[in-house]
């Protein structure tokens, strides 16, 4: 049993700083996956855009069917530059990135004592002492393509992504940006049938929005691993100095600029 005892303990991992294995709770991790952000990211940009225009436009003491028109010309406008945006942005991020790695490549393979140095000076730097470095480099060296990711890891260059779709996350962007850049307008559609008020109208759209945005700002904590309540309160101020912006400019471009007719 001794035996057994001293081969467990010959397997344990040393950490830095005498820490322990097992202290302390474990962090939370934040949400993985380029499209989850993506959802994110994209509906909080549709909702915002979204009841700027609304508030301009009631501002402006527009109807209903200016409000409507207005709302979902920009909302599909706006989605397809969104979508195709992140699908040219993605796209060239690939290509860079498969680019970049062919360089670090030939480097290593051409230029192979000067990338063993530049890493051995790279580990130095971070204190690691000359025998380790030399014999952490020596082991890489002998696998090329570990060399390459390591030498691409700590240049701080782009890894290519072979399983990223940039038309999925295009697509997934303008579905978003639909979907989430509805809810201010639905309230002038849902309120129809209960009421001409505009003025309930608009309220009806400020309360929708602000369900939407906290919504939204509780999955961008969960993805960045923030506080659920400061990320939410965040989304709802930027949203709501957003639409007082355009609320003020609609209302001054008509009661003072006289821009009525």
């Amino acid at each position: 049993m001794a035996r057994n005892n001293d081969d467990e303990n010959s397997t344990a991992v040393l950490l830095p700083n005498g820490a322990q294995d097992g202290g302390g709770e474990r962090p939370k991790e934040p949400w993985k996956g380029e499209l989850v952000k993506s959802i994110v990211y994209a509906g909080l940009d549709a909702i915002v855009t979204s009841f700027s225009l609304i508030s301009s436009i009631s501002a402006g003491r527009l109807s209903s069917v200016d409000v409507l028109v207005l709302g979902f010309a920009n909302l599909v406008a706006g989605g397809i530059s969104m979508g195709f945006g992140d699908y040219v942005s993605s796209d060239t991020e690939r290509d860079v990135a498969a680019k970049e790695r062919l360089v670090t490549e030939w480097e290593v393979t051409n230029r192979h004592k000067r990338q063993k140095e530049a890493l051995l000076d790279r580990y130095r730097a971070l204190g690691m002492n000359i025998e380790d470095s030399n014999m952490v480099v020596n082991i890489f060296a002998k696998y090329g393509d570990i060399m390459v990711d390591e030498k691409m890891l700590q240049d701080g260059t782009l890894q290519p992504d072979d399983g990223e779709k940039p038309w999925k996350k295009g697509l997934i962007t303008f579905g978003s940006f639909l979907v989430f850049g509805s809810a201010p307008i639905l309230a002038f559609i849902i309120l129809i049938p209960f009421t001409r008020n505009e003025t309930f109208k608009f309220i009806g759209a400020c309360i929708l929005s602000a369900l939407a945005l906290a919504t939204l700002g509780i999955a961008k904590a969960k993805i960045a691993g923030q506080n659920y309540a400061l990320s939410a309160g965040g989304t709802i101020l930027n949203g709501a100095i957003a639409g007082s912006a355009a609320y003020a400019i609609g209302w001054f471009l008509r009661e003072v600029a006289g821009l009525e007719d």
